[in-house]
């Protein structure tokens, strides 16, 4: 072989190297992407299936973690139990917070006073307290403004309001799933934009943890 083809024999072998390497690099960022699903998102979908029925019923809760049977609630419980795995205790952190600050709080049911049985259980004032710790993002249009573990509140077309998570799988149409529990229990479906978005916000744990 001329010593021409030699050279070229061993710049493709560095090559293919180089090549190979890449290629693994890639492969490895892939598989921690996959692996890295946020905590928050794991501990939403862990409610599927346990959470079965849509319960608005005003129930006396302990104080703090207080919660109603994991086999109920409504759509600001899924937010609730998935931030408490996160060492975030939302009915605490929020009737602390208008304990000191009421008057910041919406006055949607003629409150004249904190309740800690449920006031961390209304959309408003989880909005609120969302918005009062720095973790409001611009409403967004795009599948790509959402990162999965962002909470997102919603008007329905009943105008009621609606509260979920952002997951980490998509539909078909590359939109992001949401975690919440509409009328049927906790579920995982597509409805990001299936209503109006009036609230996005993206947790800022280690700062809001108590």
């Amino acid at each position: 072989m001329c010593p021409a083809c030699r050279r070229g024999s061993r710049s493709e072998t560095m090559g293919l190297t180089a090549l190979r390497g890449l290629l693994a690099g890639v492969l490895l960022c892939l598989a921690f992407t996959a692996d890295a699903t946020p905590a928050l998102v794991d501990a939403a979908r862990a409610q599927i299936g346990v959470t079965v029925r849509y319960d608005p019923a005003y129930v006396r809760l302990s104080y703090p973690d207080g919660d109603v049977p994991d086999d109920r609630g409504v759509c600001t419980d899924v937010i609730v139990r998935a931030l408490r795995t996160q060492d975030l205790d939302l009915q605490r952190a929020i009737h602390e917070d208008m304990r000191s600050a009421f008057a910041a709080y919406p006055r949607d049911w003629d409150a004249r006073a904190p309740d800690r049985n449920i006031d961390h259980r209304r959309v408003p004032n989880q909005m609120r307290w969302f918005e009062r710790q720095g973790w409001q993002r611009a409403i967004g249009t795009r599948a790509a403004d959402f990162n999965a573990g962002d909470i997102v509140a919603w008007r329905l077309r009943s105008g009621q309001l609606h509260i979920g998570i952002v997951s980490d799988r998509r539909s078909a149409a590359g939109t992001p799933l949401i975690l919440h529990n509409i009328a049927r229990g906790t579920r995982e479906d597509d409805l990001l934009f299936g209503h109006t978005i009036i609230g996005h916000y993206r947790p800022q744990l280690a700062a809001a943890a108590r």
